[in-house]
This record gives C-alpha cells, sequence and structure tokens, in this order.
C-alpha cells in the first residue's frame, strides 16, 4: 500500500515535505552538537567576537581594573619589601668574594658554573632558613588576597554571582600548592639530568641541555594544563553554585556538561591573549630601549625611573586582560547554558547622583 499511497501524492508536495524534514532534522542536530546554535534569532559567534564585547564593557568599567590592582599591587609591594629586607641581610651576613661571583663572565663555562655552584653552595643554608617560614606565609596571604579580591572584580563585573571569598580562597592555596609540586619536581628533574649526563669523568654538556630542555617544556605543558583547571574552578563555583571538589571536577570534564561547546571559543580566547600578552613584553622591551640613543642626556636615576614607569604600565596592562579573561568565560558560559537575560551586567560605570 504503501507505494500506492506514494503514487497519490503529487511529485512537488511529496519533494518539498521531504525537504522539509530533511532541514529539520539537520537543524536538530546541529542544534546538539552546537548549543550556540539553539536560538536562531542570535547568530553563531566566534570567540573572539564575543571576547571584544567581553574587552569593551571592561574598558568603560575602570573600577574592574582598580579592584584588581588594589589588591594585587596591596599585597605585592609590601611581599616584595620583605623580600629584598630578607636578602639584605642575607647578604650582609656572609662574604661573597671568595666565591669568585664578582669576577663572573660567561667567556668561560666551565669556570662560570663552578663560580654560580660556590656562590649557591654559600647561600643555600640561608635562604632555606628563612625559606622555612617565609614561604608558607607568603602562600597564605596571597591566597587570602587573592579569594577576597577576585571575589569583589568578579561581583563587581557580575552582581548576579554567589559571595563565597572562602572557597575562591581555597582553591587558590591548592593551586599555590600544585605550582610549588610543579617547581619542585621541575628542580628534581634538573638534578636527575645532571646527575646522569655530568657526573661521569667524561661531562656530557649536549645530553644534559637536551635532558633540560625536553623535561622544561614537558613540565610546562603539564602546568598549563592543570593551571586552566584551577583558573576555571572557582569560576564554575561560583556560576553553577557548587563546592570545591565539584567545582574541580567539573573544569577537569572540559568540553562536557556545563562546558559543553566552550572548549574551541575558549581555546581561541586563550591564543589570542597569549599574542597580545607577548605582543605587551616586546612592546616594554621596546620602550626601555628608547632611551639608548639618548644615553648622554638620559641615564641615571631618569633611566631608572623611566624602566620603572614601563615596568608599572605593563603590569597594569596585564592585569586588565586578566580581569577580561575572566569576565569573558562568565559571558560564554551563559551563552552557552542558555542565559542570555544580561541585565544584571552593566555595560559601564554607574552614574553618580548629585
Amino acid at each position: 500500500m504503501w507505494p500506492i499511497a506514494c503514487a497519490a501524492v503529487p511529485h512537488g508536495t511529496y519533494s518539498a515535505a521531504l525537504t522539509k524534514n530533511h532541514t529539520n532534522m539537520t537543524f536538530s542536530t546541529e542544534t546538539e552538537q552546537n548549543p550556540f546554535h539553539s536560538d536562531p534569532q542570535h547568530p553563531t559567534v566566534r570567540g573572539t567576537q564575543s571576547f571584544l564585547d567581553t574587552l569593551a564593557r571592561c574598558w568603560r568599567m575602570p573600577s574592574l581594573l582598580g579592584l584588581e590592582l588594589m589588591w594585587r599591587w596591596g599585597l605585592g609591594i609590601p611581599l616584595l619589601a620583605l623580600l629584598y629586607w630578607e636578602a639584605a641581610k642575607i647578604l650582609a651576613s656572609v662574604s661573597l668574594a671568595k666565591t669568585g661571583i664578582y669576577q663572573f663572565s660567561l667567556v668561560d663555562t666551565v669556570v662560570a658554573a663552578q663560580i654560580l655552584s660556590a656562590t649557591t653552595d654559600l647561600l643555600l643554608p640561608y635562604v632555606s632558613e628563612v625559606a622555612r617560614w617565609l614561604l608558607p606565609l607568603l602562600a597564605i596571604v596571597w591566597a587570602l588576597a587573592s579569594g577576597w579580591g577576585r571575589s569583589l572584580v568578579l561581583r563587581r563585573y557580575d552582581p548576579s554571582l554567589r559571595s563565597a571569598p572562602w572557597l575562591l580562597v581555597g582553591l587558590q592555596l591548592l593551586r599555590i600548592v600544585m605550582l610549588g609540586g610543579s617547581f619542585a619536581f621541575w628542580f628534581v628533574c634538573l638534578h636527575w639530568a645532571a646527575w646522569t649526563s655530568l657526573g661521569g669523568p667524561a661531562p656530557n654538556l649536549v645530553g644534559y641541555f637536551v635532558k633540560a630542555i625536553f623535561l622544561s617544556l614537558a613540565i610546562f605543558c603539564f602546568w598549563a594544563v592543570v593551571s586552566w583547571v584551577f583558573t576555571i574552578a572557582p569560576l564554575l563555583a561560583l556560576l553553577e553554585g557548587t563546592g570545591m571538589l565539584a567545582s574541580l571536577r567539573s573544569s577537569l570534564r572540559f568540553g562536557h556538561g556545563s562546558l559543553r561547546g566552550l572548549r574551541a571559543k575558549l581555546v581561541e580566547i586563550n591564543l589570542v591573549l597569549g599574542i597580545v600578552k607577548l605582543s605587551l613584553i616586546v612592546l616594554a622591551m621596546v620602550f626601555c630601549a628608547t632611551p639608548v640613543p639618548f644615553k648622554e642626556e638620559i641615564n641615571g636615576n631618569a633611566l631608572y625611573g623611566w624602566w620603572a614607569f614601563t615596568t608599572v604600565l605593563y603590569f597594569a596592562a596585564s592585569d586588565f586582560f586578566q580581569v577580561a579573561r575572566l569576565a569573558g568565560f562568565i559571558d560564554l558560559w551563559r551563552t552557552v547554558n542558555g542565559d542570555r537575560d544580561r541585565a544584571a551586567l552593566p555595560d559601564s560605570e554607574p552614574a553618580i547622583q548629585s
């Protein structure tokens, strides 16, 4: 009976029905695969295109950068002063003249390595004694400042986010512990490379540098993956209302759950930001070198002041893009998960009413 029924339907009507059914099935499949296609009234936007809107919104809200600089520099400057004080105390208590560090030169690499080794052996006991109490103190203080300061910045950008500063403190402290562990593992790997390549009667410098370079790149790639997990876990905890373990579990399942459809766009944004940060470094180096042709007129304190001013500008620009990166993740997450109500997000600073 089916062929007879098909023959009874006009050819044009039957073809149109098949075409419409195929179109609906294709659109449904694309919608399931890519949440950004779920609303036909909102065209697909690339990650960098949406990130430009986020950059513009952050630029129109200078208080975001102000709060970020407040907690970063408000803590970083005293910590640098403390490190300088402890380093000056250590250098005042030892004599480096016998190590030959004042005659250090890379002309003879073997002699240079011996000088560095002698200097390290002399300073290591004093540095280790200070590091026993200073490093834990720095980690705890930085985690506290980061948790509370970052909570202020994110809630200033999106007031609808829940307030959970102690959760951010815990995640930041865990990130610091992992960072310290990666540095310790890198140091152990370099020791292994030196022991296997330089411990014999005929030192193999080429083999040592090959091992050191490849091990360093491998640990760097590992930390790039791990640090990304600890970067988005606090944001997921605030957006989804979950705890520490649940947010870490969600960040590890990248591309699934609430993160479905975000992988390509976030990779694109991170690549762009990597190029931007590299450009900032190059610009900072260029600005630092601009007084070189005028070294007869610009030297001493004036030159050091220019370098300090350039360094401050670089760190301020780097902090701005860091804030924009976090804000961009929030915007993309809300878009993917169907939350297009942006009424809670101000496009600029609120007007001051007299």
